[in-house]
């Protein structure tokens, strides 16, 4: 991760937000793979073939998800002042 809310001071409106979107983002996690076991069983029967693939097509785009919210949730720590140590952090790397 880019940015850490343990690298700088941030209010508590700052730490719920970041609470909020990691809350958030494991709900994905759970969703995604529940769609994604529930389409691998309704695969087994010719007749759920089509609805279950339909819940693997559901799933990927809650995986697509999560990129899309971790970027959201960093820039808006970027947005909260993190932006100076992110030189220093990335050069670590």
């Amino acid at each position: 991760m880019l940015f850490r809310p343990d690298q700088h001071t941030y209010s508590e409106d700052d730490l719920r937000r970041y609470a909020v979107f990691e809350i958030i983002y494991t709900l994905i996690d759970f969703s995604a793979a529940g769609l994604f076991l529930i389409g691998s069983v309704m695969f087994l029967s010719e007749a759920w073939q089509t609805p279950g693939t339909w819940l693997f097509i559901a799933g990927s785009v809650l995986f697509a998800t999560k990129p899309t919210l971790r970027l959201i949730r960093e820039l808006r720590l970027a947005a909260a002042g993190d932006e100076k140590d992110l030189g220093a952090r990335f050069t670590e790397d």
